[in-house]
């Protein structure tokens, strides 16, 4: 059983920056493609992130060019950094890892974890 926790919410004015971290125990972390995911309230989830066990990314068009992730295999732990912060992106972010598929995100497929959420709330 692989667990997910993650944690940097909270509140930030906008234009300002986060740094988002979730960690994985498990010793097959590297294998594993990540992904962050976002809620706001009232609408559906949404993928914002992914990124391969060989570090290929990708990104929604809503956060391209504002947000990164990146991962750290040493410390089993994935990253989303958020700059130009807007209050469109408060939302609850969650990690997700997929098991399989070679490490390659695939967005049809079936996420196998799921971290608990950290919200970010964006002032205006």
């Amino acid at each position: 059983q692989v667990q997910l926790v993650e944690s940097g919410g909270g509140l930030v004015q906008a234009g300002g920056s986060l740094r988002l971290s979730c960690a994985a125990s498990g010793r097959t972390f590297s294998s594993y493609a990540m992904g962050w995911f976002r809620q706001a309230p009232g609408k559906e989830r949404e993928l914002v992130a992914t990124i391969s066990s060989g570090g290929n990314t990708n990104y929604a068009d809503s956060v391209k060019g504002r947000f990164t992730i990146s991962r750290d295999n040493a410390k089993n732990t994935v990253y989303l950094q958020m700059n130009s912060l807007n209050p469109e992106d408060t939302a609850v972010y969650y990690c997700a890892a997929q098991v399989g598929n070679f490490g390659r995100w695939s967005p049809m497929g079936r996420v196998d974890y799921w971290g608990k959420g950290t919200l970010v709330t964006v002032s205006s």
